[in-house]
């Protein structure tokens, strides 16, 4: 009994990025688990052939496995003691250049409420999506901003490697889609959208301070996109006129950007910290 909690303890305490691909799939395993159950359970609430088609289907369709699945990451980071080191104060700060991140992703949101057509859209449905946008936000930000940066920070890790491994595994996350039936390039379309995004939503974190910054935005850019695109599969990318042109091209901004950042960041926690800002 006496060695128990030690040993638990002792294995997480030593993190690693295969431990942290193993809490990845677990994750993976359980949200596709759970999107199994709730869709049969609620069957007859959700639209098979356009998922956001009503606020039931939005609710238990989509958004009721997310919820379930933040729930889960929550119970996991509680037992471990990780919550106050992820939703504390980031213990590395970020430059100036880092604000170009959020900029480009709170542009974009702004060009996705301008360009939505707001009547193809019911009060029921719209609060259905923000509430969606909340699961969403919290239960993938705590995941690859929080337990993945976590981990690979507390493995040694330089902030390169933080960045660009844990918006990489965000963006590989996005390959269950598939496995929901989306079309092949729209899958591959995400991946590389989201890994532009999770840079971003990494540069967010560092010079906001917290990754509530980043659960936020993120949780506005979900349900906004869909308001504008008209669905979950359909690509922001394919719009070509007026704020949806905008749009489209912010998010080849955000990409490229996120590429650039790459090769900007630097430095690792615990070494070199002054008082001021630093990389």
């Amino acid at each position: 009994m006496t060695n128990t909690v030690p040993e638990k303890s002792g294995f997480w305490s030593r993190p690693s990025l295969w431990k942290l691909l193993s809490v990845i799939v677990a994750y993976l395993a359980f949200y596709l688990a759970v999107g199994q159950v709730t869709s049969r359970v609620f069957a007859d609430q959700i639209d098979t052939d356009n998922v956001v088609a009503s606020a039931s289907s939005i609710i238990f369709g989509v958004a009721l496995p997310i919820a379930i699945g933040a729930i889960a990451l929550l119970i996991f980071a509680t037992k471990l003691g990780w919550l106050r080191d992820i939703f504390g104060p980031q213990p590395i700060r970020g430059r100036g250049w880092m604000w170009i991140g959020p900029i480009i992703v709170v542009a974009a949101i702004a060009a996705h409420l301008v360009g939505t057509d707001w009547s193809e859209w019911s009060t029921g449905e719209i609060v259905s999506l923000i509430a969606l946008g909340v699961c969403v936000g919290l239960a993938e930000e705590l995941l690859t901003r929080g337990i993945a940066v976590k981990m690979l920070r507390d493995a040694g890790h330089r902030e390169r490697f933080v960045a660009v491994v844990s918006s990489l595994l965000f963006a590989l996350m996005h390959t269950v889609n598939f496995i929901a039936g989306m079309e092949l390039a729209t899958v591959l379309g995400t991946v590389v959208y989201t890994f532009g995004f999770g840079m971003c939503m990494y540069l967010t974190m560092r010079v906001t301070g917290t990754i509530w910054a980043a659960i936020v935005l993120h949780g506005l850019t979900d349900p906004t996109t869909i308001l504008s695109s008209g669905g979950l599969d359909t690509s922001v990318t394919t719009e070509v006129s007026g704020a949806a042109a905008i749009a489209s091209l912010l998010t080849v901004l955000l990409i490229a950007f996120g590429v650039v950042a790459i090769f900007l960041i630097r430095g690792r926690v615990g070494e070199d910290q002054p008082t001021h800002v630093t990389a």
